[in-house]
């Protein structure tokens, strides 16, 4: 397990699938020319919120998830990206798909749907259960999404999965006013910084990038539909982050070396000293 090259694709998708899978194709070009052996794009590339699902929700072996695996293939790199597969009910999964150069290596429901701030996921998304990792080259690497990243128990249960690093695409709300975006900006870094110390492993946040930044026409999107605030990140096991995005689309490549993290964990064993009576619930 040596160092590891991961790419934060922060994007910003429309409602077009076709042209969000233009968009994975033409990143993952670039990251891979700067030699990412990971490439992580937000939650909902697929089509991003504010839009309805139901009607492009797929398997994963349908059209989007196919072009992925290609694109995978084709570039010699492992892609993670939010899409969405079909539920219960007419209803569709939050679904984040890791395919690499061989096919599918992973696929992760999202647990913990966003009930909050006015938005509804529920009314349209079936819950996932099942913590999820994927083993990308030597690493092993926990699956979470958006606002899972509020919920430790997850992030304790991917490190006792063997998770050295858990990625966290995401479309992170950021409010109305100024002050909203504010608040949630910072709730996010706290956020992050925090399961990285809970679970001592690399967080590595990648968020939608604010579609205000690229003066986006938001015409689709309601106010409470959660879109993008930026600000990707990578946050190493002690909590220290190790590089952040501004809220403009962008790519950036980081090198990591998850070998690091058992450093950490001989001189802040929080795994390993938990009570034995006490068990994370996700």
């Amino acid at each position: 397990m040596g160092a590891m090259r991961i790419a934060l694709a922060q994007l910003t998708s429309g409602r077009d699938v076709a042209a969000n899978l233009d968009l994975v194709r033409d990143w993952t070009q670039r990251a891979a020319g700067q030699d990412a052996e990971l490439i992580v794009f937000p939650e909902a590339t697929m089509r991003a919120f504010g839009n309805s699902l139901t009607d492009i929700a797929e398997p994963l072996d349908g059209p989007f998830a196919t072009g992925v695996q290609q694109i995978a293939g084709q570039c010699g790199v492992t892609i993670a990206v939010g899409m969405f597969t079909p539920g219960d009910r007419g209803h569709v999964r939050n679904t984040l798909l890791v395919a690499g150069p061989a096919g599918i290596v992973s696929s992760y429901d999202k647990i913990h749907l966003f009930d909050a701030f006015g938005f509804a996921e529920s009314d349209t998304v079936t819950a996932g259960t099942s913590p999820t990792v994927a083993a990308v080259g030597k690493t092993t690497v926990g699956l979470a999404v958006c606002y899972d990243i509020r919920f430790p128990g997850l992030f304790i249960q991917l490190a006792d999965l063997g998770a050295t690093v858990t990625i966290v695409p995401a479309s992170w709300g950021a409010g109305v006013s100024a002050a909203e975006r504010a608040g949630k900006l910072r709730q996010w870094r706290l956020l992050a910084r925090a399961r990285a110390l809970d679970s001592t492993c690399f967080v590595v946040a990648v968020g939608q990038a604010d579609p205000a930044s690229a003066d986006r026409d938001a015409e689709h999107a309601p106010s409470s539909a959660p879109t993008g605030i930026g600000h990707s990140m990578v946050v190493a096991p002690d909590g220290q982050i190790l590089c952040e995005l501004a809220d403009s689309a962008e790519l950036r490549v980081v090198q990591i070396d998850p070998k690091e993290v058992d450093a950490v964990r001989a001189s802040l064993p929080v795994l390993a000293n938990r009570a034995r009576t006490v068990r994370p619930s996700l």
